[in-house]
């Protein structure tokens, strides 16, 4: 099983919470102040992985190809990780697999974070551990891959745009629409 480092949650009977959205969207920064206010555990499903594996996103794919990647995401969903008590964000590819995305909303609440592809390319610029951006035009290919998984991002049915949103409203936000499903109140002590 794919562990994180992270110490025990608080609340591990509360549901799964899972941010999903394109790479530069926030989830890993949103993620980590929702769980402390929920009294959540964080995990990030990318750092799962670097972690079991031992080398970082970028290198699986030089080694292994994308494809090895996605199964080690689909192991992560599938039994890689606790079913209660997290706070998850999702690589930005994850839930382009079928049958991931109904899994997750079977065990817990799935919400997509968006932003623009000039955000997107603003908050991720310099950043090399993104392979699917190495390339001489990283604008047009975020543009591409948008065009790709935007229908799929809107299946997940709750979305927040990030675009020129400062951390902790967008947090607010994710934290008032798991609460409003799951009818828990926040931690008081965060």
């Amino acid at each position: 099983m794919l562990q994180s480092t992270h110490s025990q949650p608080q609340h591990s009977t509360r549901p799964n919470l899972y941010l999903t959205g394109f790479m530069g969207t926030g989830k890993s920064a949103v993620g980590r102040k929702v769980a402390t206010h929920l009294g959540m555990q964080f995990v990030d499903s990318d750092h799962a992985i670097e972690s079991a594996e031992g080398i970082p996103v970028s290198k699986i794919f030089e080694l292994h190809g994308e494809p090895y990647f996605r199964d080690l995401e689909r192991k992560f969903i599938f039994g890689g990780h606790a079913d209660r008590g997290l706070v998850v964000s999702c690589g930005g590819g994850l839930i382009m697999q079928p049958g991931l995305l109904e899994h997750m909303k079977a065990i817990g609440l799935v919400i997509a974070l968006y932003a623009s592809p000039d955000t997107i390319l603003d908050r991720i610029s310099g950043d090399s551990n993104r392979p699917l951006l190495q390339v001489p035009d990283p604008r047009a290919r975020i543009i591409e891959l948008l065009q790709i998984r935007d229908p799929i991002y809107r299946d997940v049915g709750l979305g927040i745009i990030t675009d020129g949103r400062p951390i902790h409203e967008v947090a607010d936000h994710v934290i008032r629409l798991y609460v409003d499903r799951f009818g828990e109140s926040p931690n008081p002590n965060s």
